[in-house]
């Protein structure tokens, strides 16, 4: 069967951006193109790759599996002729997921750094903290803990050792005293958080003697937002638990206090992860090599990471 290998980009067009416009736009072409090229490639395969509705597009099941057939080799071959063109030069556009905990990463100076190094690079970054595919979804590389980043990608260090904190502030700690045993929580007013409305808060996790556990706190304040959680807690809204770094200008200031911290030991941290591929694209490897030196200057500036 032969297929127009320019509705392949057409279609992932569409896919990323679900909205036939802005696919147009994107390409360059007209709305009209778009939808017509959809649908000849719909009749080429015999199926329906997207539901159409007034404001958007959303792929079908079929769509969402022939997008992620197609991801890893389109961006391949695209990459593979930039280099035969001879253009290693690093532009274009850099996608980017980062789970939203990445303080360092997000933080600001990586980013700018970057950016300023790389005038002809422009950086899209989504900060989410779904679990997906990132080369299905269109990204060129993710930001995550390393423990959760799939076997099959390369991932280079970001960050030294991280570890969780349980934290609180002066007030709430001085009408409600302080839990001596992570069982304790259960009977203190807790701020939670959960990664999207109908997903269980997540539960705190803790270690003793080596044995790993966790608690379910049963929140009675929850949030998908780390700074509204941050503001009830100094607020003396409750006792609450993040990453370290999320916390660290308020622990520093005296502001939160950290607590059952013989519980909650380091772990591997945050990494920049990306799938192999033998010609990687020049923005992606400019990006690589940018992490390396910040974390080569991290470690010489702070000899205890």
């Amino acid at each position: 069967m032969a297929i127009d290998l320019n509705l392949l980009t057409l279609f992932l067009a569409v896919a990323e951006e679900a909205n036939f416009r802005a696919a147009a736009d994107r390409l360059g072409v007209t709305r009209s193109a778009v939808s017509q090229g959809v649908r000849r490639l719909e009749d080429a395969c015999g199926v329906a790759l997207v539901t159409r509705t007034t404001r958007s597009v959303r792929l079908t099941e079929a769509g969402e599996r022939f997008r992620a057939a197609l991801s890893r080799p389109l961006a391949d071959v695209q990459t593979a002729m930039e280099e035969i063109a001879g253009d290693t030069a690093p532009r274009g556009l850099l996608r980017i997921a980062a789970t939203s905990i990445a303080e360092q990463f997000l933080s600001g100076p990586l980013i700018v750094s970057f950016a300023e190094a790389y005038p002809e690079i422009t950086i899209d970054i989504t900060v989410t903290d779904d679990e997906f595919d990132i080369v299905a979804a269109g990204f060129d590389a993710g930001v995550r803990l390393g423990h959760v980043i799939e076997q099959d990608m390369i991932a280079v260090s970001l960050t030294g050792d991280q570890r969780e904190v349980v934290v609180a502030a002066p007030q709430y700690l001085k009408i409600h005293g302080s839990p001596d045993h992570p069982r304790d929580l259960v009977d203190h007013r807790c701020i939670g958080w959960r990664p999207a409305p109908g997903v269980a808060p997540y539960r705190w996790e803790f270690e003793e003697d080596g044995r790993a556990f966790d608690v379910a706190v049963e929140p009675q304040i929850t949030t998908n937002d780390l700074l509204l959680m941050i503001r009830t807690a100094l607020a003396g809204g409750g006792i609450t638990f993040a990453m370290e770094e999320t916390f660290r200008p308020y622990l520093d200031s005296g502001a939160l206090l950290s607590l059952l911290d013989d519980y909650l030991p380091p772990f591997a941290g945050f990494f920049l992860y990306f799938p192999h591929r033998r010609n990687m694209a020049p923005k992606l490897r400019a990006l690589v090599e940018h992490v390396r030196r910040y974390r080569r200057e991290q470690v010489a500036s702070t000899p205890h990471l």
